[in-house]
């Protein structure tokens, strides 16, 4: 079974937290046992004193998780339909956190999760997953980097800004991984590699 990321990885701020995040395994146990994997590959980072952030104004019921404890998922519909997918990260009382953007599956098509509402959409997570722990227990976690994954280097990654907000655009707190056909959006001049040259999924190892 894919090790999950102890809670100690996600008690750091959200920008720290992020792009170490590429190249994890978002992992959920199906109805029928057999267990769906996803390589992470693009993410992005908020913080309460980003005006982008859910919890930048107040605390209300509806961002509740994102006060809370590291380690939980956030889980929030933009434009009344789509779910998204987030990762709570630094400490408790303090609105922080990461938006998984894209994954890659091994044996799918390169985009089915190329996007939040995407990835949200492929692995079945939906408000019921609010305020869950990151855990094999409940069925859902975010695990380690599989064998060949684990020398991702900082170059290896695109840092730029976020998409689809209307504040706090300047900030850099978006990452992905350069190598990568599955990220939603790429910055302006970055081709997307050839299949040949892509990091592909595949054929990983994925200890299940």
């Amino acid at each position: 079974m894919p090790v999950p990321l102890p809670q100690s990885f996600f008690a750091r701020p959200a920008e720290v937290v992020a792009p170490e995040l590429i190249g994890c395994l978002l992992v959920k146990r199906q109805a029928d046992g057999d267990l769906l994997c996803g390589v992470i590959v693009e993410t992005e980072a908020y913080s309460q004193d980003d005006p982008a952030c859910h919890g930048y104004r107040r605390r209300t019921p509806s961002n509740e998780t994102l006060f809370g404890e590291p380690g939980r998922f956030y889980v929030y519909v933009s434009y009344g339909i789509h779910h998204c997918v987030n990762v709570v990260t630094h400490r408790a009382e303090w609105a922080n956190g990461v938006l998984l953007r894209a994954a890659a599956l091994p044996d799918e098509p390169e985009r089915v999760a190329a996007g939040p509402a995407l990835l949200a959409r492929r692995f079945g997570i939906d408000g019921r997953r609010d305020a869950q722990p990151s855990d094999p227990e409940v069925g859902l976690w975010l695990a380690a980097r599989p064998p060949g994954w684990e020398a991702l280097e900082p170059s290896d990654l695109m840092q730029t800004t976020r998409i689809g907000i209307s504040q706090g655009q300047d900030l850099p707190w978006r990452w992905y991984l350069r190598a990568s056909r599955s990220v939603s959006k790429r910055v302006r001049g970055d081709r997307t590699p050839a299949r040949a040259d892509a990091l592909g999924v595949a054929a990983l190892p994925m200890g299940f």
